[in-house]
């Protein structure tokens, strides 16, 4: 299945944004045993690059690999060099989506005002991430009369709100301090809680 494909099946994008690098993969595999299969690791967390290829080798597709946070081309190019699936940004930037596509990948942009949205859809984006993602009735509001973009609202998704996101027309969520607080000590409790709420996102999603 491609990558889009399982981005709009799973719908869930975990955000790691600042996790120590050597607990990256323990809170990885918390994450897939929760049933998570979709991994964003943003480009100014440290050493984005070398956790982006230790995933990518260790999940061998198991668990799609993106990178967030991207703000130009050259980042693209070495996201997808260390095993990047997909690229998302918290900006518009024409030059990154066409590299993207250029290179095969999905490219999510961000955008937040109706022109912006449609700018990025217009320049080729595969979904438009929808940041920050400040209501439901917001995302319901721009989906109205944009409904041939699919939007995944980032920024602002939480357990109690994500099923009257998907009820205002989300094709997925970008989820990050929600579900993965870096900045918590990562031990056996911690991971364990993980994976319960990872769990809890995703049937919030599917059921």
């Amino acid at each position: 299945m491609p990558t889009l494909s399982k981005i709009l099946a799973h719908k869930i994008i975990a955000i790691i944004r600042g996790a120590n690098p050597s607990d990256v993969i323990r809170i990885a595999e918390a994450l897939y045993t929760g049933g998570i299969r979709i991994l964003e690791i943003t480009m100014n967390s440290a050493e984005p690059l070398k956790v982006i290829k230790e995933l990518s080798d260790k999940f061998d597709g198991k668990m799609i690999i993106g990178a967030g946070t991207v703000l130009d081309v050259e980042s693209v190019k070495k996201a997808v060099a260390a095993g990047a699936s997909f690229i998302l940004s918290p900006i518009v930037d024409a030059e990154v989506i066409k590299i993207a596509k250029s290179l095969g990948i999905v490219n999510i942009p961000g955008a937040y005002t109706a022109t912006e949205i449609y700018q990025a859809y217009k320049n080729g984006a595969d979904i438009v991430k929808v940041f920050p993602a400040t209501s439901p009735s917001y995302l319901k509001d721009i989906a109205g009369p944009l409904p041939q973009i699919p939007l995944l609202p980032t920024g602002g998704v939480t357990l109690e709100n994500i099923k009257d996101f998907k009820k205002a027309g989300a094709v997925g969520f970008g989820i990050g301090s929600a579900l993965v607080n870096t900045k918590q000590e990562v031990t056996e409790e911690y991971l364990s809680k993980l994976t319960e709420k990872a769990r809890a996102f995703v049937q919030a999603v599917h059921l």
